[in-house]
């Protein structure tokens, strides 16, 4: 049977835009790829594609690159949005006037609370619209981009799991991205996707445990296999347990870190440490040379802060994420704690559990009120 040839839009051209508008288009799909600045994914525009190279390799011809967000989502069966989490807010606003009902909004990945928040600002500004707002637990590559154009491909994850808001869509659109992406899994609930984000443990808490390293080298060192030493594994399995106290306590099911590690990368040992140093994925990816990096502008407002909100919101105690958060702060001279994303911001302020719950499932609130 011939597959479907589908429209994709790709809204960001970082590291993980570029790399999966180029996967998307090598597969013999129609690709737009949306940047807000032009000039840097110009040179993609002229040469009209996209290398590959690493343990994906090939080249991806490009439909359309664009700075109109208008034209990149026209005709789109599926929107990938690719952008760091901290700019969900501003595209949930940007593309909301353009989107129908029939397209597919896929946040890659949502981090905490990233579809609730996007689905949230759409219903806000336009309460007639029902969108079908898609959330990936992590991104399917681990990708750096080599030279604008050429990207390198370190692994394609085994699993992602991926759930829609509200839940009783995901199956359609499972049927449909089949055939494009298998690695996509259904999971339960986007309370699923984003309270095991996995990133909010892996990304910012050896960023800021290393951050004498990182500026003594500028990054000199693998940020996984070097960064992630038995002291700092211990801290991060702290803070795991307590996000998943958190999902557990939405009713969500808790996967950790170990576990995510083997499902998606068949990496498994007696520690965190054995397990991923056999993440072969994660052998050449560097510590960020610079403190100013999204493992902790995005990961600390957008993965952290929303668990810990959560917490508060549900009187369970995030001692741990709680004091990353606060020495990000310092770090930054920001109040992480006050920007980040919050309860309020996910349009759930008002909920118990089962609510929440509800409404992640069934796109509102089932549960008889007793006066």
């Amino acid at each position: 049977m011939q597959k479907r040839v589908m429209n994709f839009a790709v809204i960001g051209g970082g590291h993980g835009g570029q790399a999966l508008a180029a996967y998307l288009a090598y597969l013999g799909h129609n690709v737009n790829l949306y940047n807000r600045t032009i000039e840097k994914v110009e040179k993609i525009s002229e040469q009209g594609f996209i290398d590959m190279e690493g343990s994906i390799s090939g080249r991806g011809y490009i439909n359309l690159v664009t700075d109109d967000i208008e034209k990149a989502i026209k005709g789109a069966h599926i929107i990938m949005v690719t952008v760091p989490a901290n700019a969900h807010r501003h595209i949930a606003s940007f593309i909301a006037p353009y989107i129908s009902d029939d397209q597919y909004i896929v946040l890659n990945p949502g981090r905490t609370g990233g579809a609730l928040e996007f689905f949230n600002i759409i219903k806000c500004n336009y309460p007639e619209k029902n969108p079908c707002i898609v959330e990936a637990q992590t991104l399917l590559f681990a990708c750096r981009i080599v030279e604008e154009g050429k990207v390198a491909i370190h692994s394609k994850k085994n699993c992602v799991k991926i759930a829609a808001l509200p839940a009783v869509r995901t199956r359609e659109f499972i049927d449909i991205i089949y055939h494009v992406i298998p690695e996509f899994v259904q999971t339960y609930s986007v309370l699923d996707t984003s309270f095991n984000n996995v990133g909010a443990i892996l990304h910012p808490i050896p960023t800021v445990l290393n951050c004498g390293r990182i500026e003594g080298t500028n990054g000199g060192f693998l940020h996984y296999i070097e960064g992630i030493t038995p002291s700092v594994a211990k801290i991060m399995m702290e803070a795991d347990c307590e996000r998943m106290k958190v999902a557990e306590a939405l009713g969500a099911k808790p996967v950790s870190l170990m576990e995510w590690l083997g499902y998606t990368y068949n990496a498994y040992g007696k520690t965190v440490c054995q397990a991923i140093q056999k993440v072969k994925g994660y052998m050449g990816i560097k510590a960020p040379d610079t403190l100013n990096t999204r493992y902790i502008f995005e990961d600390v407002p957008h993965s952290l802060v929303p668990i810990a909100d959560m917490g508060r919101y549900l009187g369970i105690e995030t001692t741990t994420i709680n004091s990353i958060i606060h020495m990000a702060s310092i770090i930054h001279g920001k109040d992480y704690h006050k920007i980040g994303r919050k309860v309020e911001d996910m349009g759930l302020e008002g909920l118990d559990a089962e609510e929440i719950m509800d409404y992640v499932v069934n796109g509102q609130i089932t549960k008889e009120v007793v006066a």
